[in-house]
């Protein structure tokens, strides 16, 4: 477990990445935008989310601590161009041409919508559902809609059910 300090100093860069960005954003667009809240509450494997009526991003704490530099360097920017695109231009396409012109134009920053950080501090267990393609590894809550009957899960890929593989084994080849 981290220290607290260190844990203080993270959120001191997450504040001032964030004022920094804000000042590119009003710069570019002649307004000023307003700081967001952040929380550091976000649990599971999404590295940030932005909140748009509320103008609040909540942010993975694990996440944030074992990837700083990246972590503040992409993911603060990106939830905060969420919340400028909607402060310009209301409900649009989440990573639609608006908030892409935000993250490569105002921030200098490649418009990427999936962080790759590692996740096995925050993925909790999964169970494997089977496709006419592949396996796919759904988690514990979407596993108990489909044991409840209350929600079916397709592949995007080959758009078939996805259904629960009781005696799966991972090393067994798939074919």
């Amino acid at each position: 477990m981290p220290h607290p300090d260190e844990f203080r100093l993270l959120k001191m860069q997450v504040q001032r990445r964030l004022a920094a960005c804000l000042l590119q954003a009003n710069q570019h667009f002649n307004q000023n935008f307003p700081m967001p809240t952040v929380s550091y509450d976000l649990r599971g494997v999404k590295a940030g989310t932005a909140y748009l009526q509320k103008n609040l991003i909540k942010l993975n704490r694990t996440l944030l601590q074992e990837n700083p530099t990246e972590f503040i360097r992409q993911v603060v920017p990106h939830e905060l161009a969420h919340l400028i695109v909607y402060q310009l231009f209301g409900r649009v396409k989440p990573h639609g041409v608006q908030w892409q012109t935000v993250m490569r134009e105002v921030f200098r920053l490649p418009a990427e919508t999936y962080h790759r950080f590692a996740l096995d501090n925050v993925q909790g267990q999964t169970f494997p559902y089977a496709c006419q393609c592949q396996i796919h590894q759904l988690t514990a809550r979407r596993h108990q809609k489909v044991q409840r009957e209350s929600a079916v899960y397709f592949c995007k890929k080959c758009r078939t059910p996805l259904n629960f593989v009781k005696n799966f084994d991972p090393n067994e080849r798939q074919t």
